[in-house]
């Protein structure tokens, strides 16, 4: 024996008399000890020193059997001061045996996606949820609409507002809303000594494990919780006032909590019937004066109110908007690819509304990461809103209960019938007898997919059932149109029709509440997802409504009043409905009927660009791209921008289309070119550019500035440009870009026309002007304020319209397309005539009195 333990007890001997020694070592013998004594009498008898008996018992018996034979003996000596101090030092190394095993349980854990062997800390990844303390009617809020008291794990055990302090509290929350993690919250914060210091142990019980245990008795409970399933048993339950128990996943044990009270325990260590001995607990007939708490699908709380005289509810709502962000960042670990894959997410009102869902946290992370390692960059993204959905409900199914699975094939298809009945009659709330009416009412199913809440309707107490989101049942409902019917299934007339024509027409004309619904109907028939669904969820998914979608789609914008603009797709669901598919066959069918894009006054987000990069990759007969007043964001409140996304992902993608006749873009003030730190800046743009061929770039009406232009002429040098028309009217541009445009001017042969109207070169505009007279220039019209020319400048100018009389040199340049040709085809809209685009950014305007009008100008 070592320690603090054989120290007290080679103490508590040295301080007997001889007599008291010798009986001791006389009563020795006669101990019962499981396996007998090992100690022969004669050796006893030669053991005349308490530290050479320590070393006996501790050789033969373990320290910790040693120990308790010592307390059994001195009580039996009456020597209870002894035996009390032994005890008292031997509860306190069993807690610090104890709180090192917890600490070894709950402070690591592995995820389904982790590597072999590797574990994550509970301190680095647990986010802060909502979780709110109601009675048992009000459960079923979300996230920022909380009027009822929030609680953290911090305040978990505090009192309330009226006062009191629950010994029971029941912590409720849907699959996946990080119940168990917040247990493990509470468990390290213990360790810790920063939570629930009132109790000297807290046991942390696993009702899945615990499920297939028969007879228990409270101590048989505790000791599961305990190293080697050994504990001070008499000392730890002598206080249960210092006991937390905590039940987690309880709805795992789906047990009948009606017992008549006379068949309640009262004795700790009587072993009764699982359902017996809790309920004993809870009814406060044994260690009444412990605390407890529950945690547990929303199924299981019918039960519990029945037996639960104090009814303490608490229960998770998920993730904060603010939460989400902080999620991502503690996922990722690295702030650029955080930034990156939160912005995506943020942009997808879909995927970001689920986030609230902490496990559609995870798997939107883990798929991105992916997405990440994998192409570095989320424009080029190969998984759909729809695919992200399938994989959390893949990790619902891994935790359902084993047995339903047989079940669960019928059962789908009626929820998938209650779900789509609901969207077509605006309907989120199923009262009990819906759900019984369908054939729902099986609990483990139900609670995987169902939320159940209390109402109080009249003098009745009723249940009434929801989705655990919004967003769930739309994709159930989408699942509705393309579930393959059972063989056997006997039809119902209170069935919807299975008529996707009737949805798709109903979304086109008055129903655009339908619109996720009708995305994710897209998303469920790309051969990926029927996959997901088959392996992941058991589901058999007919591809047969890909005609229906296909048929729509190439007709949907034809209903347009302008009939030249039948061939330009005007509005971004088309592109998100065709990223949704993410099948490039089906995307070229629907996109061979138009030619071109004409978007305006939209906020496109990472994602929205991502789907129309997605589709212009596809688009072979793409001719045109006109995005008016649109804003590309990308900003972001943190300092360093994330590496991995180009600050114009769009504009890049549809200049690296070969072949394209024209990009014309007119980003608010809102967009920069200029990123990263020191004034570097991304090069994926200026790449794209030199990859064009018969090409009009417009970039007026923006924010370019310098160093956008330095990068864009960085990317024009490329062999094989042949840019012909190049518009910067109004970029807020100085003479600082103009080194960069004569570097890139001396390569270029092909260059006809430069608007760099509404700009003040100041000196920067003589170092053009005299590399517009080498003979080498061919350049036809130059867009030029004048008005701001410097000496030096003006010289230069009169020199080089001496020199080149054919070059029309214009204060503001036309904006019409011109008449022939290829060109004709161009949109010009740049807004600046009459000094108004520079006016509303509250820049120095024109004059309106040297605009002429459209018609009467030159042709550039």
């Amino acid at each position: 024996m070592a320690g603090e333990e054989s120290t007290i007890l080679l103490e508590a001997l040295e301080g007997l008399t001889l007599e008291d020694f010798q009986e001791f070592k006389k009563k020795l013998p006669h101990t019962d000890i499981k396996g007998g004594w090992n100690i022969g009498r004669d050796e006893l008898e030669k053991v005349t020193h308490p530290s050479s008996l320590i070393s006996y018992m501790g050789d033969s018996y373990g320290e910790g059997a040693a120990m308790d034979i010592a307390i059994s003996l001195f009580e039996e000596m009456n020597q209870r001061d002894l035996a009390e101090k032994i005890l008292d030092e031997k509860v306190k190394e069993y807690k610090q045996k104890y709180t090192e095993h917890v600490a070894r349980e709950f402070l690591q854990y592995k995820e389904a996606n982790s590597c072999l062997g590797e574990n994550l800390s509970v301190r680095d990844r647990y986010t802060n949820l909502t979780i709110a303390r109601k009675s048992w009617d009000q459960h079923g809020d979300e996230p920022g609409d909380v009027s009822s008291d929030t609680v953290t794990t911090q305040t978990l055990f505090e009192p309330s507002k009226d006062g009191q302090v629950p010994l029971i509290t029941v912590l409720v929350g849907a699959s996946g809303m990080g119940k168990t993690m917040t247990i493990r919250k509470v468990m390290m914060e213990w360790v810790e000594g920063t939570l629930c210091t009132q109790f000297d142990y807290v046991f942390c019980i696993d009702c899945k494990e615990l499920s297939f245990s028969k007879e228990v008795s409270m101590v048989d409970l505790i000791s599961k919780c305990c190293p080697q399933q050994r504990m001070p048993a008499g000392r730890i339950l002598g206080n249960p006032e210092k006991i937390l128990f905590i039940f987690d996943s309880f709805e795992a044990l789906g047990l009948p909590l009606a017992q008549p009270k006379d068949e309640l325990s009262t004795d700790p260590t009587e072993a009764k019937p699982l359902e017996t001995t809790l309920l004993s607990l809870l009814r406060r007939t044994v260690l009444p004066e412990s605390s407890v708490l529950i945690a547990t699908r929303p199924a299981a709380l019918q039960s519990l109110g029945q037996c639960l005289e104090g009814k303490h509810y608490v229960e998770i709502l998920g993730f904060s908007p603010a939460a989400r962000e902080e999620y991502f960042h503690r996922y990722f670990g690295n702030d650029n690819k955080a930034d990156v894959a939160f912005r995506f997410t943020r942009g997808n009102e879909v995927l970001y509304s689920l986030c609230v869902i902490p496990v559609m946290s995870w798997t939107v992370c883990t798929v991105l990461e992916r997405e990440l390692y994998e192409r570095n960059q989320l424009l080029a993204c190969s998984k759909t809103t729809t695919q992200m959905i399938m994989f959390y409900l893949s990790w619902l199914m891994k935790h359902r209960v084993s047995n339903a699975w047989q079940n669960l094939q019928q059962f789908l298809h009626k929820l998938c019938s209650l779900a789509a009945d609901g969207i077509w009659k605006h309907k989120v709330l199923f009262e009990e007898k819906e759900i019984e009416d369908q054939g729902l009412n099986q609990p483990q199913l139900l609670s995987l997919f169902l939320n159940e809440k209390g109402l109080e309707k009249g003098t009745d107490h009723v249940n009434v059932y929801s989705f655990s989101h919004l967003h769930l049942q739309e994709l159930f409902a989408a699942m509705f149109y393309v579930l393959e019917d059972q063989d056997g299934m006997v039809s119902d007339s209170r069935i919807l029709a299975k008529d996707v024509n009737m949805l798709l027409e109903s979304y086109h004309t008055s129903r655009m509440d339908l619109n996720v619904t009708v995305r994710l109907l897209f998303g469920l028939v790309n051969p990926k997802s029927v996959e997901y669904a088959g392996e992941g969820i058991g589901c058999r998914i007919s591809l047969q409504p890909r005609e229906d979608l296909l048929r729509w789609l190439q007709t949907r914008p034809r209903g347009t009043s302008h009939p030249r603009e039948v061939m330009k797709i005007e509005d971004l669901d088309t592109f998100h409905l065709l990223f949704e598919t993410n099948e490039k066959s089906f995307v070229q069918s629907v996109l061979g009927s138009f030619t071109g894009i004409a978007l305006q006054d939209v906020k496109l987000t990472l994602y929205d660009q991502a789907a129309l990069c997605f589709c212009i990759k596809q688009w072979a007969g793409l001719l045109s791209v006109t995005l008016r007043s649109c804003s590309f964001h990308q900003q972001h409140h943190r300092q360093e921008p994330a590496k991995e996304v180009s600050p114009f992902p769009l504009q890049s993608k549809v200049l690296e289309r070969s072949g394209m006749v024209n990009a014309s873009f007119h980003p608010n003030n809102t967009t920069s070119l200029t990123v990263g730190q020191g004034g570097h800046t991304h090069p994926l743009l200026p790449r794209a550019v030199g990859q064009s061929v018969l090409v009009h770039l417009e970039l007026g009406d923006g924010a370019l500035g310098d160093d956008g232009v330095r990068m864009l002429c960085a990317g024009l040098r490329q062999p094989g440009c042949q840019l012909r028309v190049l518009r910067l009217g109004s970029c807020s541009l100085t003479g600082a870009c103009c080194q960069a445009l004569v570097a890139w001017l001396r390569h270029s042969h092909g260059l006809k026309c430069l608007d760099l109207s509404d700009t003040e070169l100041g000196a920067g505009a003589t170092l053009l002007l005299q590399h517009l007279r080498h003979h080498s220039c061919t350049l036809q019209t130059l867009g030029l304020s004048t008005s701001t020319l410097s000496k030096d400048a003006l010289q230069e100018l009169a020199a080089l319209r001496a020199l080149k009389p054919s070059l029309k040199i214009t204060d503001l340049l036309e904006h019409e397309a011109p008449e022939t040709g290829a060109m004709a085809r161009l949109t010009f809209q740049r807004s600046v005539w009459a000094g108004r685009g520079a006016a509303v950014r509250g820049r120095k305007g024109l004059p309106s009195s040297r605009a002429a009008p459209p018609h009467s100008r030159s042709l550039c």
